[in-house]
């Protein structure tokens, strides 16, 4: 019985300053695991220690129950530091990278074909990588992680850079390799990037695992706490009375911190009342930001 991913106290120490602390954690289906955190958490250590670029102090780092190599496991890697060669043409070095995965030369040039055209830089391939822009060298970046087909991918920052474009492409292309039953590990510190996509994650602060879970779940047990209103009155007054805490006031609609249901029918109550009727009015868990803000402020 396949068992995924298993990480069982990986722990790694530079000097005097402990990098990543007994962390623990499992993937065991297809789908986006976040593994978030400010920079210098422990979220790069980590990936090394997985893929074994790093030698772990302690723990061990598992695929279907047997030790992670290139022979137990195909993976691919996307470093947050950028690794292409500047002065190769793209085609060349996509099928050097497939070859040095395993691939036969002609099965790494039609993938890389293949992944040029389905990331919109086919025009590219005779070009030296320094010719590209930032972020289409960073799509490049991209096929070289992919071109072998990984089961598993490690993404770190993988949206780092990219022009909105850009980002709603990788945004798809994500959702094709999940559609395929790909597991994918994206490390990042921009929460709204790994509460669109991620349904587990862990949050690392100071090498310590702080919380971890489903995403849902964790969500559904802070409860109600957000109250989103719009209306073409003025909903202060209303608001103030009734001890809702302002928490965002944007152009055209305002978020406020809230106890419970109860308190935020109280206040539609007294908006209705004043005839103030909200054209957007709705109740939420708090974000993923808010409840990073709580917990990393909390371990500090």
């Amino acid at each position: 019985m396949n068992k995924g991913l298993e990480i069982e106290g990986l722990t790694k120490s530079f000097g005097q300053r402990l990098a990543v602390d007994h962390l623990n954690f499992s993937i065991a289906e297809p789908g986006v695991f976040g593994l978030i955190g400010t920079n210098g958490a422990g979220k790069t250590t980590t990936i090394r220690m997985i893929l074994g670029i790093l030698t772990p102090d302690e723990g061990s780092a598992r695929w279907d129950g047997r030790p992670i190599d290139r022979e137990t496991l195909s993976f691919g890697y996307m470093p947050e530091e950028r690794g292409i060669y500047m002065k190769t043409k793209v085609l060349e070095q996509l099928i050097y990278f497939g070859m040095l995965r395993g691939m036969p030369r002609g099965s790494a040039k039609a993938s890389a074909l293949r992944y040029l055209q389905r990331l919109g830089v086919e025009e590219y391939k005779d070009m030296p990588a320094e010719k590209l822009s930032k972020g289409n060298q960073q799509k490049i970046q991209l096929i070289a992680t992919l071109i072998h087909e990984p089961k598993l991918i490690f993404l770190d920052e993988p949206f780092s850079g990219l022009d909105p474009v850009n980002a709603d492409m990788l945004r798809g292309l994500i959702r094709e390799l999940v559609d395929e039953g790909r597991m994918i590990v994206m490390s990042s510190h921009q929460m709204a990037t790994v509460e669109e996509y991620c349904r587990d994650l862990a949050l690392l602060h100071h090498g310590q695992c702080v919380l971890a879970g489903n995403l849902q779940a964790i969500k559904a047990g802070y409860g109600h706490t957000n109250l989103i209103v719009a209306a073409e009155g003025d909903v202060a007054e209303a608001a103030q009375a009734c001890g809702l805490t302002l928490l965002e006031d944007r152009a055209d609609e305002k978020e406020y911190k809230i106890t419970g249901d109860a308190m935020a029918q109280d206040f539609l109550r007294r908006l209705v009342q004043s005839g103030v009727y909200p054209t957007r009015y709705e109740i939420k868990e708090p974000s993923l930001h808010e409840i990073f803000i709580e917990k990393v402020g909390a371990a500090q």
